[in-house]
């Protein structure tokens, strides 16, 4: 009966507004001005409407309104895919620059992982904020204005290098104020020799840049890079759960996939133009156009290069700018497929059903509910939530591991640099045309062996564990692909060349360069013909230099001494020497090995994602989802750059000087060390994590069989209830068939009387 009741009051209400409001008004103008949860009620309308559009207007009307939808689904398919493109190329650009900003601001590497996390905190800000009253606006313009807090967040980024004036490196290396040729790079002692034997031979030499220091502000300008990198978190917010419910909302069912797939395919392609455009950048001076290029005495292979690091934010800025413009022109909705019926609407879309007075007596259970009272049933929720073991250990697994791979590809450009002696240009250039297309690659691949193979939760499971297995140990091999210290006299290399040194300030300081007054502080690097490096050409107690520029030559080198030796005064070039022949020999290994660990490893990623779908109850689905993105950008995203990079600054064995005093960035690193401390932090925490991954295995299993033992009692509980239906249908027919006769009796008998 109460279906009876149902089916009259929907036709009822199908007619009222199907003959009334719509075939009065345009589709546009009742959408334009219904409030937003009563233009969703096309979702349940749109056959009748369609059919009454067909029938009144010859199906004109209907076949232009269809080509509009899908015009205007396709143009937001392409915006959203360039905003993807956008933000993708920014994220990786800002870690392709990493170097960069640490030689420019001259900080340590754990401050440019609190920048680089920034991001992952301006996005943690609003995410709450965006994904629930966003749904409830305009949703293309809400990614609009995102896109221009990104674009406006990345020239923030690129400012400092407009206020801070020209880079000035240091060098010991000075120059006559009124002619051409250069003093001796070694002055001659004016003190007494006592003063550098009292202990503090650094205050034997002037300063290098203490002049001006007034006006110098590089000790803060990266709070700027700060700053602008929180705002670019805050502008993404909306583009992936804004973008991707439009889709799902407005497009066919089976083309909603599709067009998601596309969506992250393209996100895909990002990162690989993100770090070609930094390689590209890494090569320019990063005062390109404003000084006279012949006067730069540094290559970008020395560890003073700063390449132009703002001109690719600036780049970034107007792709992403550009990317906002198509929202603006989108509408707020569109017309439901046909076939999205009434099952597959969305809460909001099902919610004009709700506010009838006509239907209001079937939904009075599911008003929502106020603050307080969705409060208190939210923390049970979670409890409910967080009480799943298997999804427990799921997210502790997950947050692990992330921390390991956001610490690894942060630093691997780094890492590259540093340990294998390639610049900065080809250490990105190697990550956007080799890394990242094969992460792609395994992405991709895991999803379809999945589809093939059929894979149940548990398939998945050890789908996941057995690839993630199979690339650490491969990752294992990376330990033995070591290459030695560069040799550089006074730090990884006594003067004598007898056995190692403990690097501290004084030991660069020898008998050979005793007459000069040289700087313990300053980096500017020589390459002595006996193959060594030296810190300065003072400290290589050259006495004279000939030539301009990167051509400059110094001769008579007390300390530059051939093997087998005790004195000689060779020459000395500028910059350090060459690499190492082990390196060379050693790298492209460790490039194949790279590749095929990284496709390895994501071909779990989509199996792996699975498991967590399909280990939770349908209702908890989305707060699982979303704790998960927290939990992970919270715990992974945030801290791991940072602590990584305080472990890798624990390596350094020589740091560089600012113009005013202090310490600045890291100019060489202990190889050894670097590469132990890198590679088994990384693999440490995986360590940890395939721990509890066997703890899960054993809490899916018991799981799974609870779940089947579930689905066992409600086939044979449905079983029972349908052998009491037939047996309360039997008796109701009985029943029926016996008040039937006993009617039939009774008016017999009165006719009778009669």
């Amino acid at each position: 009966m109460v279906d009876l009741v149902s089916q009259r009051e929907r036709s009822l209400l199908q007619s009222t507004l199907g003959s009334g409001l719509h075939a009065s008004m345009p589709r546009n103008f009742i959408r334009g001005t219904l409030p937003k949860e009563n233009e969703s009620h096309l979702c349940r309308m749109e056959p009748v409407a369609r059919e009454r559009g067909t029938t009144e207007n010859g199906g004109s009307s209907s076949t232009r309104e269809q080509r509009s939808s899908c015009s205007s689904l396709k143009m937001f398919l392409v915006a959203l895919s360039f905003a993807y493109f956008a933000k993708a190329l920014s994220g990786s650009y800002m870690k392709s620059t990493i170097t960069q900003l640490e030689r420019r601001f001259d900080i340590p590497s754990y401050l440019t992982g609190v920048i680089d996390g920034s991001f992952e905190m301006g996005n943690l800000l609003v995410i709450a904020f965006v994904s629930y009253f966003g749904a409830k606006l305009h949703r293309p313009k809400i990614i609009a204005m995102g896109c221009v807090l990104m674009a406006m967040g990345t020239f923030i980024i690129a400012l400092p290098h407009f206020l801070i004036g020209r880079y000035k490196f240091e060098t010991s290396i000075r120059s006559s104020v009124n002619s051409t040729n250069n003093l001796s790079p070694c002055p001659a002692r004016l003190l007494s020799p006592s003063s550098q034997a009292s202990g503090d031979p650094l205050s034997e030499a002037p300063s290098t840049g203490t002049v001006g220091c007034e006006g110098e502000s590089n000790l803060s300008m990266w709070i700027y890079v700060f700053l602008g990198n929180v705002l670019r978190g805050i502008g993404e917010t909306p583009v992936q759960p804004l973008g991707i419910s439009y889709i799902d909302d407005f497009a066919r069912e089976e083309n909603a996939a599709f067009y998601i797939g596309c969506v992250q395919t393209i996100a895909v392609i990002g990162p690989v133009f993100g770090y070609l455009l930094g390689s590209l950048c890494a090569k320019i001076y990063v005062d390109i156009g404003f000084v006279n290029m012949e006067s730069v005495t540094i290559s970008p292979g020395d560890a003073r290069w700063v390449g132009a690091w703002w001109l690719g934010y600036l780049v970034a800025g107007v792709i992403t700018l550009l990317s906002a413009i198509p929202f603006w022109f989108l509408p707020r909705s569109l017309p439901i497929p046909s076939d999205r019926g009434p099952a597959q609407c969305t809460p909001e879309q099902t919610s004009f059903i709700k506010d009838s007075p006509l239907l209001e007596h079937k939904y009075q259970a599911d008003e929502p509910a106020g603050f307080l009272e969705m409060a208190k049933d939210f923390i049970p929720t979670l409890k409910t939530l967080l009480g799943n073991p298997v999804y427990f250990i799921y997210l502790c697994v997950t947050i692990i591991q992330l921390n390991s791979l956001i610490g690894m590809v942060t630093y691997k450009p780094k890492y590259i640099e540093q340990h294998y002696g390639q610049s900065a240009s080809k250490a990105n250039f190697l990550m956007g045309t080799i890394n990242i297309p094969a992460v792609a690659l395994g992405i991709f691949t895991g999803g379809l062996l999945m589809k093939r193979l059929k894979l149940s939760i548990m398939g998945a499971a050890k789908f996941a564990f057995g690839t993630s297995l199979i690339g650490y140990f491969l990752s294992l091999f990376f330990f033995v692909m070591s290459c030695e210290n560069v040799k550089v006299a006074g730090i990884t290399l006594p003067y004598n060349r007898v056995g190692g040194v403990s690097y501290e300030e004084r030991s660069v300081f020898s008998a050979c360069n005793s007459d000069c007054v040289c700087s313990g502080r300053d980096w500017d690097p020589v390459c002595g013909e006996n193959g060594i490096t030296y810190v300065s050409p003072c400290l290589a107690g050259c006495q004279t230099s000939t030539g301009s520029g990167k051509n400059t030559v110094f001769s008579n080198c007390s300390c530059v001494v051939a093997a087998g030796m005790s004195s000689g005064n060779l020459t000395a070039s500028v910059g350090h020497c060459p690499h190492r022949d082990d390196c060379d020999r050693v790298f492209p290994y460790f490039l194949a090995l790279s590749v095929i660990t990284s496709f390895i490893i994501s071909l779990g990623g989509t199996p792996g994602y699975m498991v967590l779908i399909r280990c939770i109850k349908p209702q908890l689905k989305s707060l699982a989802l979303g704790f998960h993105t927290l939990s992970t950008r919270t715990l992974a995203g945030i801290p791991a750059p940072i602590y990584f990079g305080a472990v890798i600054d624990t390596t350094c064995l020589k740091w560089g000087q600012k113009r005013c005093g202090g310490r600045g960035a890291c100019r060489i690193y202990n190889t050894t060390a670097y590469r132990i401390a890198y590679l088994g932090l990384t693999m440490g925490l995986r360590t940890v994590s395939f721990l509890l991954c066997i703890l899960g295995f054993v809490l899916l299993k018991r799981h799974l069989r609870r779940e089947e033992c579930r689905a066992h009692q409600v086939a044979n509980g449905g079983a029972e209830l349908e052998a009491l239906r037939k047996e309360e249908v039997l008796a109701s027919n009985s029943d029926q068939s016996l008040q039937t006769s006993t009617t039939d009796y009774n008016n017999t008998e009165r006719e009778t009387r009669l």
